[in-house]
């Protein structure tokens, strides 16, 4: 969010903590702010949703109805240790196949999924252009969420379809980590 403010793009912050997300808009200028969940989603033409996988479903029910055909950058893996049951289930389906059931309606990008938060701002620094894999089903969806992580200091690499690759971005595979686009295309191949 700091780095899209950065680029110039309008951001509004939302989590359980609006009082921090007040306080990081407030930190960041004109160019952000802080809204609850549903202003968030109403707010944004792309939303980025980065939740505990276990919670992915309630936020497709909860805002069904401003979702729906939004493009929506998928952030959350699924962690057996932390999500139990249905983050078996979505490893074994994909989680892109699995976060699209979810998020119904929506325009769903996996993207920020094979490099680890802690890693995000180094990995964006480096002088040498890091490979961000992503996979998508819809080509505008794709162009937008594409621009977007150029934006922060990443080259996206497409690397397929959400059915087909979905089940790759997430940790522990062969496309996590970063790694230069070349090698990024390379893995997926």
């Amino acid at each position: 969010g700091r780095a899209w403010v950065k680029a110039g793009h309008e951001v509004m912050f939302s989590s359980l903590d609006l009082e921090a997300d007040k306080k990081l808009a407030a930190s960041l200028g004109a160019g952000a702010r802080a809204g609850t969940p549903r202003e968030a989603a109403a707010f944004g033409t792309v939303l980025l949703v980065s939740v505990p996988y276990a919670a992915l479903p309630g936020v497709g029910r909860d805002l069904a109805d401003l979702i729906k055909g939004k493009i929506i950058i998928d952030t959350s893996n699924p962690i057996v240790a932390r999500d139990g049951d249905m983050a078996v289930a979505a490893r074994e389906k994909g989680a892109g196949v699995s976060s699209a059931e979810f998020l119904p309606g929506a325009r769903i990008v996996r993207a920020f999924n094979a490099i680890g938060a802690a890693r995000m701002a180094e990995a964006a620094s480096r002088r040498e252009r890091v490979g961000m894999p992503i996979a998508g089903d819809d080509a505008n969806a794709i162009e937008v969420a594409s621009a977007l992580v150029r934006d922060v200091g990443y080259e996206p690499v497409l690397v397929g379809t959400l059915a087909a690759m979905g089940k790759y971005l997430i940790p522990g595979t062969p496309l996590a980590g970063a790694r230069s686009p070349e090698e990024v295309r390379k893995v997926a191949a």
